[in-house]
């Protein structure tokens, strides 16, 4: 048994391709994750849970099992499905005399800072009153522009949102495999890592494992460990906040960004990109200075003052990301030239890579 500093807040993520498996929620599984929850409630650890199956739940009710490419049509699934699974989970938690609340997310409640703390402060106050959060995208008004793709994300960023020390991602598999046999531990997330993908296809399901590995290395840089393990594990969640070895787990970096600029670099949507010479380059990633309009040579995306945008050398080379005080159309007006204040304040800047 790993011993770990002690988990006293924990983000569960439960796929569809888990929930679901042949197009319905399976309620024995629902009932056994309840239990589990409850039980560490008792012991003090808190618990906050992300769900998908809102999808799956209204095809299954009106007795649909392919799912559609219409998003309109989805997002009416979702609708009507959401209120079923919160239904499932409410009876289950009853049941053990415990409440469980809904709250529902998309990327603009992270891409806005007002927004991004008040759900903060929502799901604080939800446990400090002993209720369980249940979070899921809120698929029945999201768009493709704000859609996180996939629960994977939104539970990695969740995780950071409330500082948890754990994040498991219950998955259909055992964890992260490598030819035949299960990775035990991961220190780094790079690209030998992320070549170990091998993609699936799932008619009911938007994520696969490089959507679990993308939402680790987010937690991870936050700090938080992450364990990708198979949710029909008996006691799977206990045995992941004891530290015993199921699944795959990912260290957490040791070094972390200060709140912001975590948010700048996970929760802020990218809306476009900036092209720097050699100077700007040197100066933003080796002197700690700010960008300058002067060292821009290159403008892509249409953006707004306060976005993020990514920042690349002239090589197409990511350097990092951040929050730029001009719009697309006075950078590119003003590319090379030098205006009254920095593009991106180098406190509003995330080194990448």
């Amino acid at each position: 048994m790993k011993h770990y500093p002690l988990t006293k807040r924990i983000v569960i993520k439960v796929g569809t391709s888990v929930l679901a498996p042949q197009g319905k929620i399976d309620s024995r599984l629902v009932s056994n994750i309840v239990k589990e929850i409850v039980d560490l409630d008792r012991k003090n650890v808190k618990s906050v849970l992300v769900s998908s199956g809102a999808i799956v739940s209204g095809m299954s009710l009106l007795g649909y099992k392919k799912k559609p490419s219409d998003i309109k049509l989805l997002q009416a699934y979702a609708s009507l499905g959401q209120v079923v699974l919160m239904n499932v989970y409410a009876y289950r938690f009853k049941r053990h005399r415990k409440l469980c609340a809904q709250v529902l997310l998309t990327w603009d409640d992270f891409n806005d800072r007002v927004r991004y703390l008040n759900a903060r402060h929502t799901i604080e106050r939800l446990l400090n009153l002993g209720i369980v959060p249940i979070i899921n995208e809120n698929d029945a008004v999201s768009t493709e522009e704000i859609k996180f793709g996939d629960n994977d994300t939104l539970s990695a960023l969740v995780s950071d949102l409330i500082r948890a020390e754990l994040l498991l991602i219950l998955s259909d598999v055992e964890g992260l495999f490598c030819g035949k046999e299960v990775v035990k531990t991961v220190e780094n997330i790079d690209d030998q890592i992320m070549k170990l993908v091998k993609k699936r296809i799932s008619p009911l399901t938007a994520g696969g494992m490089g959507s679990k590995l993308k939402a680790a290395k987010i937690a991870t840089q936050a700090g938080i460990r992450v364990i990708i393990a198979n949710g029909r594990t008996p006691k799977v969640i206990s045995k992941a906040v004891k530290g015993e070895s199921i699944g795959t787990l990912f260290l957490p970096k040791r070094e972390i960004e200060r709140a912001k600029r975590r948010w700048i670099a996970f929760g802020k949507k990218i809306k476009g990109k900036l092209y720097v010479d050699e100077g700007a380059k040197e100066a933003i990633l080796y002197r700690g200075k700010s960008l300058l309009s002067c060292g821009i040579v290159k403008v892509e995306g249409e953006f707004s003052k306060k976005d993020a945008v990514e920042v690349l050398d002239s090589q197409g080379k990511v350097l990092g990301c951040g929050l730029v005080e001009y719009n697309s159309t006075e950078l590119m007006q003003a590319k090379g030239k030098r205006l009254d204040r920095e593009v991106n304040h180098r406190d509003n800047f995330v080194k990448r890579g």
